[in-house]
C-alpha cells in the first residue's frame, strides 16, 4: 500500500509532499559484529568475528531503495580465539593485514523484499581486491534508544563468499572456500 501511495503521489507531482529526508546514522561500534564460519577439514566449523567497526547508514523510511550503507573494519581487529591462527590469518596467506589493512564495504544498491527486508548489493573489498556481494538484510527494530534516547536502527544480514575470490584460498577444499557471514549491527542518530 505505501508503495501505491509513493507511485501515485509521484505521478500527480506530490512526490515532495510526502517524500521524507533520509536520515543519517552512524554504526553503534560496541554493538555491531561481523561473525564468519568455515567448514575446518570435515571435523568442525570454526568461527570468527570482527567487531568495533565504524559505518554509515543513510536511511530513507520513504523509499528504503534509496538507503545506502557502508562500512570500514580494521583487519587486524580479528578474533578467532586462537593467537596462533588470528596470526596466519593477518598474514599474506590471507587477509594480507599489512598491506591491505582495511576490509570495506559500500552498498551500489538495494532492492526491497518486504516490509523490513532487503537485498543489499555492494562492493566487498578484502585483501586489496574487490568483489560485488549481496547482504540478505532484516531490520530488525527502528526507534528512540530506550537509555540513550536518541533515534536508533537495528539490521542482521547474512551472506556467503569464497575466500579464493580475494586471494585466500589457501588449503582449499580441504578447508571450505565457501564462508558463511552473519552481520548484526546497531546504528545511531548521533547526538547533536
Amino acid at each position: 500500500m505505501k508503495k501505491f501511495f509513493l507511485t501515485s503521489a509521484a505521478v500527480f507531482g506530490l512526490a515532495t509532499a510526502v517524500a521524507a529526508e533520509p536520515v543519517n546514522y552512524v554504526l553503534d561500534a560496541s554493538h555491531s559484529q561481523i561473525v564468519f564460519s568455515y567448514n575446518h577439514l570435515g571435523f568442525s566449523t570454526t568461527t570468527g568475528m570482527f567487531s568495533g567497526f565504524d559505518g554509515a547508514i543513510s536511511f530513507d523510511a520513504e523509499n528504503p531503495a534509496a538507503s545506502s550503507v557502508t562500512v570500514e573494519v580494521k583487519a587486524d581487529s580479528l578474533i578467532t580465539g586462537w593467537n596462533e591462527r588470528d596470526a596466519h590469518f593477518l598474514s599474506d596467506d590471507f587477509f594480507g593485514a599489512g598491506a591491505a589493512p582495511l576490509i570495506t564495504f559500500a552498498s551500489t544498491g538495494i532492492e526491497v523484499t518486504g516490509e523490513n527486508t532487503g537485498l543489499i548489493t555492494g562492493d566487498l573489498t578484502v585483501n586489496g581486491i574487490t568483489k560485488p556481494v549481496v547482504l540478505d538484510a532484516t531490520m530488525t527494530q527502528m526507534g528512540d534508544h530506550p537509555m540513550a534516547n536518541l533515534p536508533w536502527v537495528g539490521f542482521n544480514a547474512t551472506t556467503t563468499v569464497l575466500r579464493s575470490d580475494f586471494d585466500m584460498g589457501m588449503f582449499a577444499p580441504y578447508v571450505s572456500d565457501e564462508v558463511a557471514i552473519e552481520i548484526s549491527i546497531e546504528a545511531m542518530v548521533p547526538a547533536e
